[in-house]
């Protein structure tokens, strides 16, 4: 009886039952709160995965960042620049497509790998080094682009501005597929989930990444290559970087250096949500998934409820809020 009653404690308490709950009362609230009946529209259920996919992909990052133990504040702003430079490479400087992809994941990569090199190697603090990177990049995404969005209009010797077209890839990243129910930032956010999912499960090094959160110490001793750990997770974390600045410069058809302010903030939230543990070790990224939907799902509920940002701000924090302490009550 008491066996019983412990695995029935411990599937009330376990990360999955949590989140799914989370998200199972935002849909309750969605249905009670069905403005005109968009919630029942697939189009509304479409365009949440399309406005919630850049975050997904940035959170993808931020999950096995903090399974490592550590946190990520630079996301947004290798956001920005790796958006601001697949602008500038492809529509101001007619560079191929495929190679400004290539260069954009390469810069996005370069600085995760530099943030986790300074902790790793210098043992700086994750936030520090991190916060560090978040102003650099920022300043080096106002830099290329002299502060202004790189759109279509192309400033000319004489001053002047000649407007050209877009190019094909922007169109093919931002468009619809199987008869328009799904984008194609969304089937980009999907192959980065399935991506992290190797990663961690199918792979060695993502149970070094777990062992590295749970115990860095007992980790160390047990051989496991802590540093090159923790510099690759930073580097996966900029990669995703650049992936989702790349999709959310297709979707704007410009490259915004002022894109992406508090994107950690809400990459953070969907992974902290989804149950991963901000102290490391613990966490799944088919969680983060959840967290994600439970985030997008809020977002379109009040907006189709005509909610004013400054509200949708505060409940999204205490919600997080909300998230720790329940992580706290479970320890």
């Amino acid at each position: 009886m008491k066996k019983t009653a412990n695995l029935s404690n411990s599937w009330l308490t376990s990360p999955v039952t949590r989140a799914m709950g989370a998200l199972l009362i935002i849909f309750v609230i969605g249905l009670l709160f069905n403005a005109d009946g968009a919630f029942f529209k697939w189009g509304t259920h479409r365009d949440m995965l399309r406005a919630v996919s850049v975050y997904g992909i940035l959170a993808c990052g931020m999950t096995m960042v903090i399974i490592s133990g550590g946190i990520d504040l630079s996301v947004g702003s290798i956001l920005a620049l790796t958006a601001v430079c697949f602008s500038l490479f492809t529509i101001h400087k007619g560079i191929n497509p495929f190679v400004a992809v290539i260069g954009c994941i390469c810069i996005g990569t370069l600085c995760g790998v530099c943030s986790g090199a300074f902790i790793a190697r210098f043992k700086i603090q994750p936030f520090i080094a991190t916060l560090a990177m978040m102003v650099f990049a920022r300043g080096v995404a106002k830099w290329v682009s002299g502060g202004q969005k790189i759109s279509t209009a192309v400033q000319q010797a004489d001053g002047s501005y000649k407007y050209v077209d877009v190019p094909a890839i922007f169109n093919s990243i931002s468009s619809k597929i199987m008869g328009n129910n799904i984008t194609v930032v969304t089937i980009i956010f999907l192959v980065c989930l399935l991506i992290s999912w190797l990663l961690l499960v199918k792979l060695r090094y993502g149970r070094y990444i777990y062992a590295i959160g749970g115990n860095e110490e007992a980790a160390r001793l047990s051989g496991v290559p802590v540093a090159m750990t923790k510099i690759l997770a930073y580097g996966m974390s900029g990669l995703f970087c650049a992936v989702a600045g790349i999709c959310q410069a297709a979707q704007e058809l410009q490259g915004d250096p002022e894109a992406g302010v508090a994107y950690e903030l809400s990459a953070i939230a969907m992974v902290v949500i989804g149950g991963t543990s901000l102290q490391g070790g613990k966490g799944s990224i088919w969680l983060t998934l959840i967290g994600v939907l439970t985030i997008g799902y809020l977002e379109k509920i009040l907006s189709i409820n005509a909610v004013g940002e400054d509200k949708r701000l505060m409940l999204t924090g205490a919600i997080i809020i909300a998230a720790v302490l329940l992580q706290k009550s479970k320890k």
